[in-house]
């Protein structure tokens, strides 16, 4: 799956069009490697994301086309604690 889609169906990010816009200017890394928004991701692929003063991990533990809103974060595992708002 393209890593702008699964940013916004994991609902790490509400909007595609925002997903590519932070995956495009850079903001984005799989595994230590700056990604594009058309970049493919897999479960086991860790995410670094870029807000604004702050960084989120996460581990992908799996991909899926669709999920419910309340399932969202069975997507992915939060890394050292942190949380998204």
């Amino acid at each position: 799956m393209r890593l702008d889609k699964y940013l916004k169906v994991s609902r790490i990010i509400k909007r595609r069009t925002v997903a590519k816009d932070v995956c495009d200017g850079g903001k984005v890394k799989i595994n230590g490697k700056v990604a594009k928004a058309g970049a493919e991701v897999k479960p086991g692929d860790i995410l670094e994301i870029g807000f604004g003063e702050r960084k989120v991990r996460a581990e992908i533990l799996e991909v899926k086309e669709n999920v419910r809103a309340e399932d969202a974060k069975t997507l992915y595992r939060l890394l050292e604690g942190q949380e998204i708002d």
